[in-house]
């Protein structure tokens, strides 16, 4: 039983960390990120070597594979693509918690084929999560399910990111109005596939209102500590300010309630300044 917390990204000016390491900083509030600037282009294998090594051997990536492979080539002819970014974060080691798979919401349901065919060839050394955003997987139950017995079958987990308490009301900011445009306004998922089921949660600018809407997931994540599941959940808000607390504050809540659960590390201060 262990829960992972985290964040959408391992910096923000908002947060309290030194101006070098900011990764160590960052792993020692919470311990586990998602890994999204690899959306972007494959790592360098020294830069997944400087992860590696900034964090301890507890906590957990969860890196998103490229958009070459997900969005370009929509999981097809990407095997020398896939083997380059596997070997490059390598070094991650039992640190990469799953190999994400962030599909578009044009990727629809007749694209399943596809999806079973690049799982069922995919290198078992890996866990894998998919998160789909075609309106069609969240509000056909026949759809839904025809998804579930992919992933089941291929040992792989849903990625839900649950947007209902952002679209709870209408926008207060520029930072909610932002996250209006771009985030998928999708039915919220309950059901987890896998022993490692990963929940993305986003709020809104205020902590109370962000606080509140979570109250389901805590009763769900405590639900899935019980079975035996070891359960990552990701905070984010509109402008991820107060991600990093919240975060910690999640993981609290459920450690009240399970004592057994293994507490997050001391936070380090960052470095007091200097005259040079």
């Amino acid at each position: 039983m262990r829960l992972h917390v985290g964040c959408a990204q391992w910096t923000h000016p908002a947060w309290p960390q030194p101006s070098r390491d900011k990764l160590a900083s960052y792993a020692s509030w919470v311990n586990a990120v998602e890994g999204n600037t690899t959306f972007y282009a494959t790592p360098s294998r020294s830069s997944v070597e400087n992860w590696a090594a900034q964090t301890p051997p507890d906590f957990r990536f969860v890196v998103k594979l490229p958009q070459t492979i997900t969005h370009e080539r929509r999981l097809s002819n990407i095997a020398t693509e896939f083997h380059a970014f596997a070997a490059a974060v390598e070094p991650l080691g039992s640190r990469n918690h799953a190999l994400w798979i962030q599909l578009p919401a044009s990727f629809a349901p007749t694209d399943l084929g596809t999806l079973a065919a690049f799982l069922r060839g995919a290198p078992r050394e890996h866990r894998y999560a998919v998160e789909v955003r075609h309106r069609a997987f969240f509000d056909d139950p026949r759809t839904a399910h025809q998804l579930e017995d992919i992933l089941v079958r291929a040992g792989a987990e849903w990625v839900p990111f649950d947007t209902g308490t952002l679209f709870g009301r209408r926008p207060t900011s520029l930072a909610e109005r932002d996250a209006w445009m771009k985030k998928p306004r999708v039915a919220r998922r309950a059901t987890a596939l896998t022993a490692f089921p990963i929940v993305r949660y986003i709020g809104r600018d205020s902590v109370d209102e962000t606080v509140e809407g979570w109250s389901y997931l805590t009763d769900l994540v405590h639900t899935w500590l019980v079975e035996g599941r070891s359960p990552t959940i990701f905070l984010h808000t509109p402008d991820n300010a107060e991600a990093l607390n919240l975060a910690r504050l999640f993981h609290t809540t459920l450690r009240n309630r399970l004592p057994a659960l293994p507490p997050l590390p001391e936070p380090i201060s960052p470095e007091p300044p200097t005259l040079f």
